[in-house]
């Protein structure tokens, strides 16, 4: 099947589509299938909403805090790159290094 036409709501040919489905109508697609000589009206529709932080890219510089005693965690951040923040008194190092450490739990909110 061919795609030959797609409409987004308002537009000629989705008057009722939009009258059914409402906000939830992202398009309305043509679809045309040349062997069994039929045209198919297909819909997108959102069917869930939920709540989503994307995620970091690897290169991010994310704060990681880690306790003044736990010396061979901190030799381990510098050793992948990591630098101290004597201000936020916070780790600082890339995000795929956390990851690769095993610090994700131990990163904190930017301030």
């Amino acid at each position: 099947m061919r795609t030959r036409l797609v409409r987004q709501p308002g537009q000629p040919g989705t008057k009722d589509l939009v009258t059914q489905y409402g906000d939830r109508l992202i398009c309305v697609r043509y679809r045309y299938d040349s062997l069994q000589k039929k045209r198919h009206k297909t819909v997108e529709l959102i069917i869930e909403t939920v709540d989503w932080i994307p995620p970091l890219a690897p290169d991010t510089c994310v704060a990681v805090r880690v306790a003044l005693h736990e010396y061979d965690i901190q030799r381990k951040i510098r050793g992948a790159g990591g630098t101290w923040n004597r201000t936020r008194q916070v780790w600082e190092m890339r995000y795929d290094q956390v990851l690769a450490l095993g610090l994700r739990d131990r990163m904190v909110d930017a301030e």
